[in-house]
């Protein structure tokens, strides 16, 4: 998928393939917001926001390690659908096949589970970076520091719905609560992205 062109992602994305799915739209959300970080950082590198440097350096450093994250978790939310397609294809004429199957199933849904789980998190960590980058960015793109906000809080709520629909099945508690404690945080994700993007509006309407 990283190498793939942005039409051929989409095409495949439209396509009846199994993956990518929305799964795999919610890593490249994150990893769009952190690229968008990425670059306000770079612009606001230099001797006018010398001041700020190392905050400036830090959240430039931190949004490149997020990218790669990101785009590493589209990848694996794919491949972790496939997985699940796959267990639900398992042969079921036997009490023991139907045992396996359930069992690979069960399995495959965590698995699946995971990676959305994790964009949520990536998705936490890139509004906390643009909420830090906001007051010592270079003026002249902080919209760009909104858009990434906005992109984030894509990348959560649509991730959000890709835990909700494998929590239905999985069993094991300590997944769930797990992944349930996911899932709430997804609020404080969108209220988060809510202020950046309210005080960029405000600045640049006055």
């Amino acid at each position: 998928m990283r190498d793939q062109t942005i039409t051929d992602f989409l095409d495949q994305l439209a396509s009846r393939a199994p993956a990518p799915g929305g799964g795999a739209s919610a890593a490249l959300h994150a990893a769009q917001a952190a690229a968008l970080l990425g670059m306000v950082a770079r612009y606001s590198d230099g001797p006018k926001h010398a001041e700020h440097a190392g905050l400036i350096d830090r959240v430039r450093d931190d949004a490149d390690a997020a990218r790669d994250r990101a785009l590493g978790l589209a990848e694996e939310d794919a491949a972790a659908f496939t997985a699940v397609t796959d267990a639900y294809r398992l042969p079921k004429a036997s009490d023991e096949e139907r045992a396996a199957r359930s069992r690979a199933i069960a399995d495959a849904l965590v698995g699946a589970a995971e990676p959305p789980a994790r964009v949520v998190r990536e998705a936490r960590r890139l509004v906390a970076l643009a909420a830090e980058l906001l007051p010592v960015a270079n003026r002249t793109v902080i919209t760009d520091v909104a858009a990434a906000t906005e992109a984030a809080r894509a990348a959560a709520t649509t991730a959000r719905i890709n835990v909700e629909v494998n929590l239905r099945g999985i069993t094991d508690e300590a997944v769930r609560t797990s992944l349930t404690a996911d899932v709430a945080s997804v609020d404080d994700v969108v209220a988060g992205a809510e202020r950046v993007t309210a005080a960029v509006r405000e600045e640049i309407a006055r």
